[in-house]
């Protein structure tokens, strides 16, 4: 009797080892862009149970994820997480790029040499240097597992779908179509049918209002909004911003969901010998008419229908392919957007740095040592571009010449470091310049990179443009990991944003993303 009960204790032990261990039929990433755990933690009674809830009481939640360098942004925070490496090997800097020659801003993304399908727009993920999860999975699977992305934006898009993805889908800014680029082969048809049939968001625009979703004393997590007026947005194609406006409102992640879930319908995810992939964006962030407000009852009110659009996709997946054989990654992209307006006369430290004088005393300072010569070409996202020609043509040292630049710009008020891009080539940084190193890549990157003081305004001397409050604050970033056996765990560690992309790898049993240095995480590696 003994015996039979060591045998069937052995094979019940082995079966829930097998159970744990098992890769996924399909894995589903789901990044909420400019997520903050501070106000799931401000905004938790008023959830259901079954979306924040439901992650954080049945899942592995890490309570904080960190990037490893400064500015983190839309582009380079996907890219991170989606590749596990930082700037300085998957070459996504920033969402945006500046063309000195052009004297033009475009995406990070910009290709024209592809088209796009329902946008004007030309995007490819070609700058992108890394592999991704999906990537690997693709080449593990020899193809055959179907990885796809959802978002709100291209750069996110793309990134989180990576160079050999079927395909990756984003709204388009001016007509509302979920869009793509001709660099990924084929639309599925029910995305066609959506861009066009009877329930195509064009066709549902003129009646969506958002107005609160609950009474206005219940939207009370924050003690300082003034006004009791209860809000009302509407979406008019006429005013040729209202998609725009709307990628800003919670109406944008019931969008995702109504993909998403034709996805889930009919594309046969989890169905297939191996893994596949699904990649959705949520957006959490400002509604772009109150960018300068902090704390309204808007984003309390975006949290809690977000709530409730992660329950319907929780509940979606559970039904067409079970949560036991799907693993839910659930994180944020570690960055907040907003303006902050000051209330006239109210004394803060710091000042403005004015970028044009900047460049313009730097080139007075260069042409005095070197010769009469237009020395500094530009000045973009914190970064000084020196005359590479010139300089090249006058044969004088580069290094030398970025360094007494830097020790120029230096002295200038609100300047907390600059570094060059030399020291970072050759590895002459410090932990004061290790952030600066992560977070740009030596292709593209300026000959000077600054990093300002904290609260310093940032003044373009243009008189469209207001001046940009430089805020750089760390943003709570949970990481959950949800379903395929996962044991629900709370661990308080903070662990570092690049962890996350060879964990789900290891997950899935294929090889981390080429550029990816970490191991996964331990709760997922040990014996």
């Amino acid at each position: 009797m003994r015996r039979l009960i060591t045998s069937l204790i052995a094979i019940l032990a082995v079966t829930n080892l097998e159970a744990q261990q098992q890769a996924p039929k399909l894995v589903v990433c789901i990044t909420v862009d400019q997520l903050r755990g501070d106000y799931i933690d401000y905004f938790y009674n008023s959830f259901g149970e079954g979306g924040f809830k439901r992650l954080l009481n049945e899942g592995r939640s890490y309570k904080n994820i960190r990037f490893e360098f400064s500015n983190v942004d839309q582009a380079s925070a996907f890219a991170t997480l989606f590749t596990g490496s930082n700037p300085c090997y998957h070459g996504i800097p920033s969402i945006k790029k500046f063309d000195f020659n052009k004297g033009l801003e475009v995406s990070i993304l910009n290709d024209p040499n592809y088209l796009g399908n329902y946008t004007q727009e030309n995007y490819s993920p070609k700058a992108l240097l890394a592999s991704t999860i999906g990537d690997e999975l693709k080449i593990a699977s020899k193809g055959r597992s179907d990885v796809y992305a959802i978002a709100p934006d291209p750069e996110s898009a793309i990134l989180s779908a990576g160079h050999a993805a079927n395909g990756a889908f984003w709204m388009d800014d001016y007509n509302g179509k979920w869009a793509t680029t001709t660099y990924f082969k084929g639309i599925p048809w029910y995305v066609d049918r959506y861009n066009s049939g009877p329930e195509s968001l064009t066709s549902r625009l003129e009646k969506m209002v958002w107005t609160p979703s609950l009474p206005l004393d219940k939207l009370n997590a924050f003690p300082y909004i003034l006004e009791d007026i209860p809000f009302k947005y509407t979406f008019s194609e006429k005013s040729g911003t209202a998609y725009l406006n709307l990628k800003t409102s919670p109406f944008i992640n019931k969008e995702i969901n109504r993909l998403a879930i034709q996805f889930l319908e009919y594309g046969a995810f989890g169905t297939r010998s191996c893994p596949d992939m699904l990649a959705i964006t949520y957006y959490a962030g400002n509604y772009r008419g109150i960018m300068n407000k902090e704390y309204t009852r808007e984003i309390q009110d975006t949290y809690y229908q977000l709530d409730k659009d992660i329950e319907q996709l929780l509940q979606t997946i559970d039904k067409k392919v079970g949560l036991t054989n799907t693993l839910i990654v659930f994180t944020g992209s570690g960055y907040y957007k907003s303006i902050e307006d000051y209330p006239e006369g109210m004394p803060l430290g710091g000042g403005e740095f004015h970028p044009k004088r900047c460049i313009a005393l730097l080139n007075m300072y260069l042409m005095a040592i070197y010769g009469q010569t237009n020395w500094v070409t530009g000045y973009y996202n914190n970064q000084i571009y020196l005359n590479r020609k010139g300089i090249e043509d006058a044969k004088i040292s580069l290094p030398e010449m970025q360094m007494k630049a830097a020790e120029f710009v230096r002295e200038f008020s609100g300047v907390q470091n600059v570094t060059t891009d030399f020291a970072l080539r050759t590895g002459d940084w410090n932990e004061g310049t290790s952030p600066l190193r992560q977070g740009t890549h030596h292709l593209g990157r300026g000959d000077l990179v600054i990093e300002l003081q904290p609260g310093w305004l940032i003044n373009k001397d243009n008189n469209k443009e207001k001046p940009k409050v430089v805020r750089n604050n760390a943003v709570i970033t949970p990481l959950i990991f949800l379903g395929n056996g996962i044991k629900p765990e709370h661990i308080y560690r903070e662990i570092k944003a690049t962890e996350v992309a060879p964990t789900v790898t290891h997950v899935l049993r294929i090889r981390p993303p080429n550029a990816s240095q970490d191991l996964p995480l331990s709760e997922f590696s040990k014996k």
